[in-house]
């Protein structure tokens, strides 16, 4: 079985700006802070070089590559910051930055139990770190044969053999081999003995604390959005199914998508503003998640009132970029006082989708 997942992201496509997360485009999230990632270079021919196909690649990949491995779930801020340093070491080492990342995660297999619900899946992951710089994704398939490596052998069958690397750049707590044994010191021997340019990378902090994936999940579990967005530095996409619903909504003049089959991390109940881009346009989003108490409903839901938009989303993939937090679930009196709350959630939704992301409702 090949490491190396069928695969490797390079750069044959143009960019479709309208897939990118709103903020991307914009360059600003709630709260004011900029994001540093740009959108990928294009490598001229001269720089790739394709290896031979090695019988743990199912696909080539270019030699002398800087890389940076990890899980990249979210890809947040700290993530980013790692990227741009990847570019420069890359630029260094002659050759392309690529970033690696896991598909499952390696918990997955090792402690299903524990295993943390996913704030992107892998063709999120892989589009969010092309959009911060990477000029290649690379997915390692976790599997019992990669989790079982020594420390010594996942160096050398991975990082040397698999993809010929020229540099590698990772933060303090990167750990790699079986028991995760392998540190950053290990890791900067092996680089030495091996001719490779490596460079531990500091971590970057919100206030006093590092920016992490587990704070990020904490934070949207808490229903604290807007701090979870400003340390990832892009919204945060829910992405599912239109189903059919109630069809309340439209009777009380607000038709609702209703998404099914989300398979990242969903945040905590509560009424959220965000965007939803459809056929190339924007449309400010109000997100209700959970149960109606107005109709002692308990199922929990995922509704989005989308401002502006007229049509049928049965049965089509929906991705909602979030924003930020508007207020808490609640019960009401009847549906007049349903209304004016509906009125308000989506007046705000408005109001933030303009000012964070530059989108008029239609």
């Amino acid at each position: 079985m090949s490491l190396v997942a069928a695969r490797v992201c390079g750069k044959g496509k143009a960019v479709d700006r309208q897939s990118l997360p709103v903020c991307l485009l914009r360059g600003k999230i709630p709260g004011g802070v900029s994001r540093t990632c740009t959108g990928p270079r294009i490598l001229e021919d001269s720089q790739v070089r394709p290896k031979t196909m090695s019988p743990f690649l199912q696909s080539p990949a270019a030699v002398g590559a800087a890389i940076a491995i990890g899980n990249f779930d979210g890809v947040h801020r700290g993530h980013a910051a790692m990227l741009q340093r990847l570019k420069a070491l890359a630029e260094q080492a002659g050759g392309p930055a690529v970033a690696v990342t896991f598909e499952p995660h390696p918990v997955t297999l090792l402690r299903p139990e524990k295993a943390p619900p996913l704030l992107t899946g892998i063709d999120e992951r892989i589009r969010l770190l092309k959009a911060c710089g990477a000029d290649q994704v690379a997915v390692l398939q976790v599997s019992s044969e990669l989790l079982q490596m020594s420390a010594d052998e996942f160096f050398t069958k991975v990082i040397v053999q698999e993809f010929s690397a020229a540099a590698i750049l990772e933060g303090p707590n990167f750990r790699f081999g079986k028991d995760r044994l392998g540190d950053v010191a290990l890791l900067q021997e092996l680089a030495t003995r091996n001719s490779l340019l490596c460079e531990i990378m500091s971590p970057v902090n919100d206030g006093d604390q590092m920016i992490s994936s587990s704070r990020i999940r904490r934070l949207i579990g808490d229903r604290s959005l807007q701090q979870a967005v400003e340390m990832l530095g892009h919204p945060y996409r829910i992405q599912g199914t239109v189903v059919s619903g109630a069809k309340r909504g439209r009777t009380i003049g607000f038709p609702t998508a209703n998404l099914s089959q989300v398979t990242n991390l969903i945040p905590a109940d509560g009424v959220y503003a965000g965007v939803c881009s459809i056929e190339g346009r924007c449309f400010p989003t109000a997100v209700s998640i959970g149960p109606n108490p107005t109709f002692a409903e308990d199922e929990k839901k995922i509704e989005c009132h989308l401002s502006g938009y007229q049509g049928d989303l049965y049965g089509r993939e929906l991705a909602v970029d979030l924003l930020t937090e508007l207020r808490p679930l609640k019960t009401f009196s009847g549906v007049d006082e349903l209304i004016a709350a509906i009125t308000a959630d989506t007046a705000e939704s408005c109001r933030v989708a303009e000012v964070h992301a530059g989108i008029k409702a239609s």
